[in-house]
């Protein structure tokens, strides 16, 4: 078992995320997403209160594809953010969906201990950790 990151940040409380989760669902609409439509909004929550929205941003070569929740983080880190505390995600979907792989590596680099949130249109919602969505993860403590 690998150790825990230091300075483990808390988890944001119900208040925090549900506002983590409205921003994510408002930044869904924002996708370009010509080819699935399939628009999916992120939200992400710094380690300093800042929060950072993007959606996905398709391409006609699909690999190009970016996803929202790597979009948002990225923003995140363009600002000079290196923690991550939370992940919001809505999808247009019947039900919660969670983020790919590749997102779930990116999450996890800067948020070891994050809180991932995921919203749909219908009324569920789902929250795990980065821990849980990527047991026995790679990271910077693994070079």
């Amino acid at each position: 078992m690998k150790p825990s990151a230091p300075n483990r940040l808390p988890p944001p409380d119900d208040a925090t995320l549900s506002q983590l989760l409205a921003a994510a669902r408002a930044a869904s609409p924002r996708a370009y997403a010509p080819y699935s439509r399939f628009r999916v909004g992120a939200a992400v929550l710094a380690d300093d209160g800042r929060v950072f929205t993007s959606a996905n941003i398709e391409n006609a070569s699909y690999g190009l594809t970016s996803c929202a929740e790597r979009n948002a983080v990225f923003a995140a880190v363009f600002a000079g953010v290196r923690r991550v505390v939370a992940v919001a995600i809505h999808t247009p979907t019947a039900a919660p969906v969670s983020p790919c792989g590749a997102c779930r590596q990116v999450i996890f680099e800067f948020g070891p201990d994050a809180v991932v949130a995921s919203c749909c249109d219908g009324d569920d919602q789902q929250r795990r950790t980065i821990g849980e969505l990527l047991p026995d993860a790679f990271g910077p403590q693994d070079l």
